[in-house]
């Protein structure tokens, strides 16, 4: 189990001015909520320091690293913790929130873990392409038991060749929240993969279609008035004449 190390204080302030003066100086408000080995944790309004929170999950686990987790303030207290979800602000993309997720480590839990394709599938020597349907996989096991990644080899995979969660070997005591008919892969015909461009650019034609008929029909309109331009002249002529 990776385990990093993290203290954060509790918060007293809220509000938007007391936010933002925290991100000012790199911190960011949080909250921290869950339950330990000795009970439910009532939500604790806390301060996060941002630098220090990616300091301590690691590279490869990121949001699944399980935090020991110091909490200064009135009432101190250290528990496990994960890092649950974090906000980022629209414009500078800079973390703006952060949720602390207070767990017993030796009870399971709920999260995601990254699939990782491997190998080169038999329906690519007939122009096969690989379709991603599924990125992550629920699962539920215990803190030390989330693995780093779920490896899925498509090497096997003909045209028309469909892998499902069923179809994946799990580390022990390790469960798939993810429906176990959920397809993961599948190796499609280049067919496909020609008629999914092609749907996609046809907007785009349709667009460009649109001001060459709105063009043809401002031209259209305008030709009766070029032919009633050169029929003033003509009927000026025979005034002429009479002079």
């Amino acid at each position: 189990m990776s385990v990093g190390k993290l203290t954060v204080t509790t918060r007293t302030r809220t509000g938007k001015g007391a936010a933002r003066q925290l991100r000012a100086t790199g911190k960011v408000p949080g909250v921290l909520y869950g339950a330990t080995k000795d009970g439910p944790v009532p939500p604790v309004s806390i301060v996060v320091d941002v630098k220090a929170l990616k300091a301590a999950l690691d590279p490869e686990r990121k949001q699944n690293t399980v935090i020991d987790l110091t909490v200064e303030g009135d009432a101190p207290q250290r528990v496990a913790a994960l890092l649950r979800e974090y906000q980022l602000d629209i414009i500078r993309r800079d973390v703006s929130h952060v949720d602390l997720l207070a767990i017993d480590p030796d009870k399971e839990i709920t999260t995601d873990v990254p699939l990782e394709l491997v190998g080169k599938p038999l329906g690519a020597i007939d122009g096969g392409q690989l379709h991603t349907v599924l990125r992550d996989l629920q699962v539920k096991c215990k803190p030390a038991d989330i693995p780093l990644r779920i490896t899925v080899d498509v090497s096997p995979l003909t045209i028309g060749d469909v892998l499902h969660v069923s179809d994946l070997t799990l580390p022990a005591g390790v469960q798939s929240v993810t429906g176990l008919g959920q397809a993961i892969v599948s190796c499609v015909p280049p067919e496909i993969e020609k008629v999914t461009e092609a749907a996609a650019a046809a907007p785009a034609e349709g667009a460009a279609a649109a001001p060459a008929a709105a063009a043809a029909g401002k031209d259209a309109k305008a030709a009766p008035a070029g032919k009633d331009a050169k029929a003033a002249p003509a009927a000026a002529k025979p005034a002429e004449k009479k002079k």
